[in-house]
């Protein structure tokens, strides 16, 4: 993984609408896993509607996730296709275990208005490219801070 500098350069730079906002704010509460930066981040903004974003690569392995349940019982969570992982993940113990709490694509716009737990599986045009030869190609991989 990418020195975090190096990793907030490289979502600010996909980034590009009004109301995400890339920060380092696990920095800052000094939290590391997700449950504990969730569960955080709603004490501090209670009136914030957050939706976590992960690809389909971390749906099929979150069920080892520190307290993985209380994630998608905090804030809506979208999940991004990841290509290969698409079967994996959805037959996920998370997919299985919040199955009856999936969106429609459809309805995923709306997610963020949803209470949790409420999910998507975001499908999408593929890139054939992995993400390591991605990071190798732009010069992301070993790249300093």
């Amino acid at each position: 993984m990418a020195p975090l500098p190096v990793r907030m350069r490289q979502a600010r730079a996909v980034a590009r609408h009004p109301r995400v906002v890339v920060t380092d704010i696990e920095k800052a509460f000094g939290t590391r896993a997700t449950s504990r930066t969730l569960l955080t981040l709603r004490r501090r903004f209670p009136r914030t509607r957050f939706v976590w974003l992960m690809g389909a690569d971390n749906l099929a392995g979150i069920h080892r996730w520190e307290a993985w349940q209380r994630i998608f019982n905090l804030c809506a969570v979208a999940i991004i296709d990841r290509g290969s992982y698409s079967f994996t993940a959805l037959r996920s113990p998370a997919a299985v275990r919040f199955a009856r709490y999936r969106v429609s694509d459809g309805s995923a716009a709306g997610l963020a208005d949803r209470a949790a737990p409420a999910w998507a599986y975001l499908g999408g045009p593929r890139h054939p490219a992995s993400a390591t030869a991605i990071r190798q190609r732009t010069g992301w991989i070993g790249q300093a801070a």
